[in-house]
């Protein structure tokens, strides 16, 4: 059993869901990466996942791409988001962390030694937004056969097909992603969400993390109620934003929130 899915696992024998924070590697500064990473597991995360900056985003807002933007002003490659990871885990042994991206610059390193790369890191699943499950056999036979989870993105239009190769291949869990839109869309349907994820429990056995348009604690609460993970993303990275000041407190303080609220769901 991997890490990713023994801590599903462990918080699902405890009837509570996981929460899943993203922030972007190098973003504000790269010096901060590792600090803002352990002042999320503080706060309550049970999985991190960290973006992995990239200049052409597909499914990211203005929040996050200008996150990207920030960290490739300071150079931030996948290398270098593998070290940050690597240092993380001096500290932090349990935490699972997923590397959220993009294809390219894994496909530029090569599967076997991205593959290797990252296990030696410390990472624990990979998600490319932009490799599809019918086109990931040859990335996910390497991702497996190191280990690695790899998480697969659904969304409202996924069709069945899809959604049946996504469950041949995935391990871990599955994102859904909870609306039609980019990351940071403001328009959550809490009740469609529900529809969706009973849908979609008829085709798999993972475990099911939403995201996108999660922006507070009652927005997770709500998700909490009917998914077994909730991923939160942009309204961390605004405030990242708003400034270094604090950041690692006020990232702490906000997912205690959360973890809080989360807590109430199922009550």
């Amino acid at each position: 059993m991997s890490r990713i899915q023994n801590v599903l696992a462990q918080l699902a024998a405890q009837g509570r869901q996981a929460l899943i924070p993203f922030i972007t590697a190098g973003d504000p500064h790269p010096a901060l990466t590792v600090e803002l990473m352990h002042a999320l597991v503080t706060g309550g995360a049970d999985i991190i996942e960290l973006g992995v900056p990239f200049s052409d985003p597909m499914a990211d807002g203005p929040v996050i791409q200008r996150a990207s933007e920030r960290a490739l002003a300071h150079g931030v490659s996948l290398r270098q988001v593998l070290a940050m990871v690597a240092q993380f885990r001096e500290r932090d042994a349990a935490t699972p962390v997923v590397l959220m991206g993009y294809a390219n610059p894994v496909e530029a390193m090569g599967y076997e030694v991205f593959a290797s790369a990252a296990v030696a890191a410390g990472v624990d699943g990979v998600l490319t937004v932009d490799l599809p499950p019918e086109e990931a056999g040859p990335c996910n036979a390497v991702l497996r056969a190191h280990g690695l989870d790899q998480i697969f993105l659904l969304a409202p239009t996924t069709p069945e097909s899809r959604l049946k190769a996504a469950a041949r291949l995935a391990s871990g869990y599955v994102y859904y992603v909870s609306l039609k839109g980019v990351t940071g869309a403001a328009h959550l349907d809490v009740s469609n969400v529900a529809e969706k994820l009973a849908m979609l429990r008829t085709h798999l056995s993972l475990p099911i993390g939403v995201g996108f348009g999660i922006r507070d604690a009652a927005s997770a609460r709500a998700v909490a109620a009917v998914a077994d993970a909730v991923v939160i993303g942009s309204r961390l990275v605004q405030e990242v934003e708003a400034g270094e000041a604090g950041l690692a407190q006020r990232l702490t303080d906000f997912l205690a929130g959360v973890r809080a609220a989360m807590d109430t769901a199922r009550a």
